[in-house]
C-alpha cells in the first residue's frame, strides 16, 4: 500500500510539473513589467497638491518599494525647501518695504508738521533795521 501511494505521489506531481512548465505548448507567458509609480511627479514644473494626491507608491513585498519612495519623498522635501526659502526671502523684502514705507511716511509727517508751525517768518520776528508794521526794533 506504501509503494501504491508513493508511486501515486510522484505520477500527480510530474504532471503538475508538466501542467505549469507548458506541457510542449510553445506558448510562454509575457515578461512581467516591473511595478513602478503609476503616477510620476512632473520633472517640467513645480509639483502641486493635485500631483502629490495622485502618486501611488508601488507596493513590494513587504511594504513600498523603497527606492521609489525615497526618490518621491526627495523631491518633495527639496521643492518644499526651495519654496521655504522663497517665502523667507519676500516676508524679509515686504518687512524692509514696510519700514522704507513708515519712515518716508514720518519724514513726511515731520516736514508738514514743521511747515503748519512756520508757514513763513511772523511781522514780529522781522530783523532790525526792517519794516516791522511802522516802529523799529
Amino acid at each position: 500500500m506504501f509503494w501504491f501511494l508513493l508511486i501515486a505521489l510522484v505520477v500527480v506531481v510530474a504532471a503538475v510539473t508538466l501542467f505549469v512548465v507548458g506541457g510542449g505548448s510553445g506558448v510562454s507567458l509575457p515578461e512581467a513589467e516591473p511595478d513602478r509609480i503609476a503616477w510620476p511627479l512632473p520633472a517640467d514644473r513645480p509639483t502641486s497638491r493635485a500631483d502629490v494626491d495622485a502618486v501611488r507608491l508601488p507596493l513590494a513585498v513587504r511594504g513600498y518599494r523603497m527606492t521609489e519612495t525615497d526618490d518621491v519623498l526627495d523631491r518633495l522635501g527639496a521643492e518644499l525647501a526651495e519654496r521655504d526659502a522663497r517665502i523667507t526671502e519676500l516676508e524679509r523684502a515686504l518687512a524692509a518695504a514696510r519700514a522704507e514705507a513708515e519712515a518716508a511716511r514720518g519724514a513726511a509727517e515731520k516736514d508738514a508738521n514743521k511747515d503748519e508751525e512756520s508757514p513763513g517768518q511772523a511781522p514780529n520776528d522781522a530783523a532790525p533795521g526792517e519794516w516791522n508794521g511802522g516802529t523799529e526794533a
